[in-house]
């Protein structure tokens, strides 16, 4: 009986992760003169790849600045081929790394703050390389993808979780984009969050240690947060707790709020309002033109 308990479990866990990669594929567009390099292994963890896709501006406009973008799914479902929506990067010379990393059926937290982690070493690594500016890196994410931008800029040089990407001094973001994220694992009531947690579902300390919440200090970066009022998967109050704690800190941010808005569900006209402000932000910092 045990054995047969056994077999079935693996059974669906082999069907859910075939489920993440058959879902929706989305073709990147992007300019004449960007060159793409698509699924590029930036770390290995026993026999599994984090991949990313790459889309670079023009070598001759000199090294441009880059978006690590960082998808949702409750760190249990998504794959970086769903996202697309980067034009107003490429409109102002903005490089893109979309990246993958480790679902909770792969493994447990704190996997994928790992891996964003050793996402944002690997470029810096091979700036030069790929002909991007390590001083203007901006990592951005939507929900699970916004906990995990957060995570990735804010820990800042703390290498608690960067053994599997060890070699670099300074890890730094120029800024942090944080669509709807999680800023705090404990404080949000979801079967997700317990899943990834896995057996340190309990553990306080460990749960202070992969919330964002707990990683703002004096040094952090700027952060530009937006989320809908009417969240009904990410408490919207996640956000405020963020935005109250980087203004205790002197952190440069903005906190935009969608009226009505739902997770991710934003009105057109709302996203049109979000992009335009996004990139007023990155502007104000400096990061391009």
């Amino acid at each position: 009986m045990k054995k047969l308990i056994i077999s079935c479990l693996l059974l669906i866990a082999v069907s859910t992760v075939h489920a993440q990669e058959t879902e929706e594929v989305k073709k990147v567009v992007y300019p004449t003169g960007f060159s793409e390099q698509l699924n590029v292994v930036y770390t290995k963890v026993g026999d599994w790849e984090g991949k990313m896709d790459l889309y670079l501006p023009p070598k001759e406009k000199g090294p441009s600045p880059i978006v690590i973008n960082i998808h949702g799914g409750g760190f249990n479902k998504g794959n970086k081929e769903s996202q697309t929506g980067f034009n107003s990067f490429f409109k102002n010379g903005y490089a893109v790394a979309n990246i993958a990393y480790r679902l909770v059926q792969v493994a447990p937290a704190p996997a994928a703050v790992e891996d964003t982690r050793c996402a944002l070493i690997y470029l810096i690594k091979n700036a030069k390389a790929l002909n991007i500016d390590p001083n203007r890196i901006v990592i951005m994410g939507g929900s699970a993808g916004g906990h995990l931008a957060l995570m990735g800029g804010l820990l800042g040089n703390d290498t608690k979780f960067d053994g599997n990407c060890p070699g670099v001094k300074d890890v730094k973001v120029a800024a942090i984009i944080d669509k709807y994220g999680i800023t705090n694992i404990g404080g949000w009531a979801s079967r997700s969050a317990t899943w990834w947690l896995g057996d340190k579902a309990k553990d306080q300390k460990f749960i202070e240690s992969v919330s964002p919440l707990y990683q703002v200090k004096k040094t952090s970066p700027p952060v530009f947060i937006v989320h809908g009022d009417a969240d009904p998967v990410v408490p919207y109050q996640q956000s405020v707790d963020l935005k109250k704690k980087l203004d205790e800190f002197g952190i440069k941010n903005k906190f935009m709020t969608i009226e009505g808005g739902e997770h991710g569900k934003f009105p057109k006209e709302k996203n049109s309002e979000l992009n335009a402000a996004i990139i007023d932000f990155l502007k104000e910092l400096g990061i391009h033109k």
